[in-house]
């Protein structure tokens, strides 16, 4: 592996973004799992933001602030029970998931969506903040979930958008798992862990983080640093990487530190929440570890479904 292919797969544990430079890296996990969600959409439908949202199976594009958004949903409905939405990371589309979506399903509706730049949906007509993803998110929430509660499954940046979208909506988020989340603070972290006198391929990784932070993204994101807010007493999971760093000899045990860290400061999310380490794992955890991907959703699923 050359040193800028090297580079381009340590960004992935900031926000498995790809960058003007660092086109393509998420195809990586994408080959691990076969997309398995494309039936033609079919079944009853409901009007966006009432009932019980859309019952389709398979993939299919919804209008959402005058975007073409693509999902993806399986499985049955189950009574009191949350949906499940997946989120990928930056530079992943929703196929990245499939086979999380494709398990998990065999128990209670699960469904996943490319964000804006992602995938098959639209582009964004500029830079992304916070509230313009989560903005998108409600819009897909009320089409393909109605009034019904979920629970946000969200990687890398994936994870930071659903950390970040929690608080603001309550009555609907009711659980959250964060598998290798994007840290709260990125930016100050990545400058702290590799000073700007770094040379080689510790400095590319910091100048490529730096920029993806500024938008330089396909979704063209900004992922700001800020403190992390709650979002009531529900269950939350975060799991991190067990390793990722070994290509950054000099720098990976202050980036590791970091990132520990930052994992640490997404418990401020809730009372309810629980930090572990996935073993053997690298940032793709749940294609690494699937198992404990799956354990901790359906774990945070029968927490959030109320018993009557």
């Amino acid at each position: 592996m050359n040193r800028t292919l090297k580079t381009t797969a340590l960004a992935t544990t900031f926000c498995a973004v790809a960058g003007a430079a660092v086109v393509g890296y998420g195809q990586v996990a994408a080959q691990a799992q076969q997309p398995s969600q494309t039936a033609t959409a079919t079944s009853a439908r409901h009007s966006a933001g009432h009932g019980h949202g859309d019952a389709f199976t398979g993939t299919k594009k919804v209008r959402v602030d005058g975007h073409s958004v693509n999902v993806s949903c399986s499985g049955r409905t189950v009574a009191r029970k949350p949906v499940v939405v997946l989120m990928a990371g930056g530079g992943d589309g929703l196929e990245t998931l499939a086979g999380l979506q494709q398990t998990l399903s065999d128990r209670g509706r699960v469904c996943s969506y490319d964000r804006l730049g992602e995938g098959a949906s639209d582009q964004p007509n500029g830079v992304q903040t916070v509230d313009d993803s989560g903005r998108i998110l409600t819009g897909v929430l009320d089409r393909i979930v109605g009034d019904r509660p979920v629970v946000l499954a969200g990687h890398s940046l994936g994870g930071y958008i659903a950390a970040r979208y929690a608080p603001n909506h309550r009555d609907r988020v009711k659980g959250l798992v964060l598998l290798d989340a994007t840290i709260p603070a990125l930016t100050a972290g990545i400058r702290q862990a590799i000073p700007a006198s770094a040379t080689g391929v510790a400095a590319e990784l910091r100048d490529q983080t730096l920029a993806v932070n500024e938008g330089q993204n396909p979704e063209r994101f900004l992922i700001a640093d800020a403190p992390v807010r709650s979002a009531g007493r529900i269950p939350v999971r975060i799991i991190e990487h067990e390793s990722q760093f070994s290509e950054v000899p000099d720098y990976g045990p202050a980036l590791e530190r970091m990132w520990a860290e930052g994992q640490q400061q997404w418990r401020a999310l809730s009372a309810h929440s629980r930090v572990s380490t996935a073993a053997g794992s690298g940032h793709y955890i749940h294609v690494d570890r699937p198992d404990i991907a799956l354990n901790a959703i359906r774990q945070v699923t029968a927490q959030a479904t109320p018993n009557r």
